[in-house]
C-alpha cells in the first residue's frame, strides 16, 4: 500500500476490473460444504475465495485457559500456500497471527459467549485464493459459518473494504487497488443492531474523507447483508 503503481488504476472513471469506484464484485456464498464441521461456509467475492469451518461449544482444555462466565471463541485465519501468484510457505506467520486476531476481535461482540461458560468455540478460516480483501471476506465467511452451526449470535456480522484509489473513494478492493492504493480500511458491523464491531486500516485520509467511506462502508455491508440473509433463509427453509 502506498507504492506508486506501474499504471493508473482509474481511468475515465473505470476500475482496472472494469468496475465503477462504488460497485462491489459478484459475491457467492456455499453453506455447509465442509460435513465433518458444525458449521462451514464459502465467501467469494470477486476472485477471493474464503472457507470458514467452526467446531464447538466443547469443553476448553487445559482446564486453566476456561473462562467459569463466559465461553471462549477462538480464531485461526491461514493463506493456502497455492492462494497467491509466488508460493506461500506453509504453517501461521505473523500477519496470519495479526488477522486472526481482528477476525476474534470483528466477531466475539455478536456473540453470546456468557451462554456456554468453560466452552470454546474454534474458527478456522483458510484463504483458498487472494485477491484483495482476504480479512473481510474470512468475516464474512466465518460469520455464516457460525450462524450455521447454531452458534448464539445477537446479528450477522457483516464486513466489506473501502479505500482511496487514484485520488478517488473506492469499496471492495481488489488485490492490485490492496497493494497500490493511497488508503485500505477493513470494516465490519451487525447490521440489525447498526454497531460497527471492527474499523481498522492504513493510510492517509482527511477527516472528511474518512467520513465518506465509512458512509460507503456501511452501505456495502447492508448489501452484503441481504445476500447473506437470502442465502441463509433458503438454508432454514429447507
Amino acid at each position: 500500500m502506498g507504492r506508486k503503481p506501474p499504471e493508473p488504476l482509474i481511468v475515465e472513471g473505470k476500475r482496472v476490473d472494469g468496475r465503477s469506484p462504488e460497485e462491489m464484485r459478484k459475491i457467492e456464498i456455499k453453506l455447509d460444504v465442509i460435513p465433518r464441521a458444525d458449521g462451514s461456509a464459502m465467501f467469494r467475492i470477486g476472485d477471493t475465495i474464503a472457507l470458514a469451518a467452526v467446531y464447538g461449544p466443547a469443553e476448553l482444555h487445559p482446564a486453566h485457559l476456561r473462562e467459569y462466565t463466559s465461553g471462549t471463541l477462538r480464531c485461526r485465519y491461514r493463506l493456502a500456500p497455492f492462494s497467491v501468484d509466488e508460493r506461500k510457505p506453509p504453517g501461521m506467520d505473523r500477519r496470519s497471527v495479526e488477522l486472526s486476531k481482528l477476525i476474534r476481535v470483528a466477531l466475539e461482540p455478536a456473540i453470546f459467549l456468557e451462554e456456554f461458560p468453560k466452552a470454546v468455540v474454534d474458527v478456522f478460516v483458510e484463504i483458498l485464493q487472494a485477491d484483495g480483501s482476504t480479512r473481510v471476506a474470512s468475516i464474512n465467511a466465518a460469520s455464516l459459518a457460525l450462524i450455521s452451526a447454531g452458534i448464539p449470535m445477537r446479528d450477522f456480522v457483516v464486513a466489506c473494504s473501502v479505500g482511496k484509489v487514484d485520488g478517488h473513494l473506492v469499496v471492495d478492493l481488489c488485490g492490485k487497488e490492496d497493494n497500490f492504493s493511497e488508503a485500505d480500511m477493513n470494516f465490519a458491523m451487525m447490521p440489525k443492531l447498526k454497531k460497527v464491531t471492527l474499523f481498522q486500516g492504513d493510510g492517509t485520509v482527511s477527516p472528511e474523507e474518512v467520513r465518506k467511506l465509512l458512509d460507503l462502508a456501511e452501505k456495502s455491508c447492508m448489501k452484503v447483508y441481504e445476500i447473506q440473509r437470502g442465502v441463509l433463509g433458503e438454508k432454514f427453509r429447507e
